[in-house]
């Protein structure tokens, strides 16, 4: 182990050896002779671009601008009726008289529907651009529910779909048939996910009794003094078995409470849990003779302390396990950034390709090694990593490191002093 808490060559690096994914050279060039879409194309692309907020605002004021342009047509020739129909006749004159008379008339009618047409389309555009505002308005007070839907939606998680629902308020209408199903469709889903973490709970649970009373036969047998070399052999081997059958039902119980909702939340320095992870595992380390170097800054978050712990142990096993052998490297560390609690796992290894690193959080899943083959571990370390973070409300991710290992990256809900030093 180098590198103590804030000092030692690690802190006086650069950002550290993980540089993130390879950059991309961006989309293949495009077709130098390309064809242009005509009109109605273009309309419908822009249309398909548009949210659904200025679609409705569109639309009402299409239709304000269309009533109003009929109203202005209706008062255009109501106009003119109206003074053909009060113009006051002559009586008995001569013809040259009621031709003027008649011919003011028609005048009086042009000017008068002329001054209704300019001074109509003036309020139209007026009135026109303030119904475009209240559209956007009407709009936007229509969609409040969906958008609360939405937000919902986006909150919830595994963990949060026992207290978390829409219920929307209102009237009876569709908006309203459309919350209460999705609530109770978050109810139905709430209790698929209950069952399914309790068999997994029972199961483990029921599975742990026969694997310690075959490690106590086992170690009973390999005890005798005249036990022959055969038998301690395929002791050992039965005994080697047994624990990873342990370790396999371990990891389902973990991942099982980690996918509840936390009943433990203290506030946790992760700079602390991260150092108590890092301690535990250097003997390991030493054995694979792979050397770990940390930064660690405080970082403040909000949780259970050991799960968190045990979520940074999982990063730093396997850290170790995939990594180079001898002569491999391990980075950790520790701080704020962007306000959030942050703790960064970096290691030597083979090279993962970019799109296999989301799989590896699924249960069972390795690289290049299916559930039998694998001795290194169960295949429940990331899951556990995720499952956790997603429990206290952050996020996990991964990238493949240049020159082969992975970055990962956990990021926790948390603040810190301003002159905390940052671990960016």
């Amino acid at each position: 182990m180098t590198s103590p808490v804030g000092t030692g060559p690690y802190r006086s690096q650069q950002p550290p050896p993980p540089s993130g994914p390879p950059a991309w050279d961006g989309p293949p060039p495009g077709d130098p002779n390309p064809v242009r879409p005509g009109i109605a194309d273009q309309v419908k692309a822009l249309s398909s671009r548009l949210s659904i907020r200025w679609r409705l605002t569109i639309t009402y004021g299409a239709m304000f601008f269309a009533a109003g342009a009929l109203l202005m047509f209706v008062m255009y020739s109501l106009v003119g009726w109206a003074i053909k129909d009060a113009w006051p006749p002559l009586g008995d004159v001569e013809p040259y008289i009621q031709e003027f008379w008649n011919s003011k008339r028609l005048e009086s009618i042009e000017v008068a529907q002329t001054y209704v047409l300019q001074r109509s389309l003036m309020a139209l555009l007026g009135v026109g651009i303030l119904a475009l505002i209240l559209g956007y308005v009407v709009a936007d007070r229509a969609l409040r529910p969906v958008m609360q839907m939405t937000a919902t939606a986006r909150r919830l998680s595994d963990t949060s779909l026992a207290h978390e629902r829409i219920d929307l308020q209102g009237p009876d209408d569709e908006l309203k048939e459309l919350a209460d199903t999705f609530d109770a469709m978050l109810t139905r889903l709430n209790s698929a996910f209950d069952a399914q973490r309790r068999f997994v709970g029972n199961a483990s649970h029921e599975l742990r009794t026969p694997l310690a009373i075959n490690r106590t036969v086992l170690e009973v047998a390999l005890s005798d003094p005249e036990a022959s070399d055969d038998l301690k052999v395929l002791g050992r081997t039965l005994l080697g078995t047994n624990a990873r059958h342990e370790r396999l039902i371990e990891g389902l119980l973990l991942l099982a409470r980690s996918e509840r909702d936390l009943s433990v939340r203290k506030s946790v320095d992760v700079q602390d849990v991260v150092k108590t992870a890092v301690d535990q595992l250097a003997p390991f380390a030493a054995e694979e003779g792979v050397d770990v170097e940390y930064d660690l800054h405080p970082a403040q978050a909000t949780g259970d302390p050991v799960l968190l712990e045990r979520c940074v142990s999982n990063l730093v096993e396997n850290a170790v396990k995939y990594n180079n052998g001898s002569g491999g490297k391990v980075w950790v560390r520790s701080g704020i950034v962007d306000g959030a609690s942050v703790v960064q796992v970096a290691n030597t290894g083979i090279l993962v390709p970019a799109y296999e690193v989301d799989a590896l959080f699924e249960p069972f899943r390795r690289l290049h090694a299916d559930r039998i083959e694998s001795a290194k571990g169960a295949g429940l370390g990331l899951s556990i990593v995720r499952a956790i973070v997603r429990a206290h409300g952050g996020t996990v991710t991964a990238v493949p490191r240049d020159g082969g290992g992975l970055v990962v990256t956990v990021r926790l809900p948390g603040s810190a002093p301003a002159t905390t030093p940052s671990a960016r």
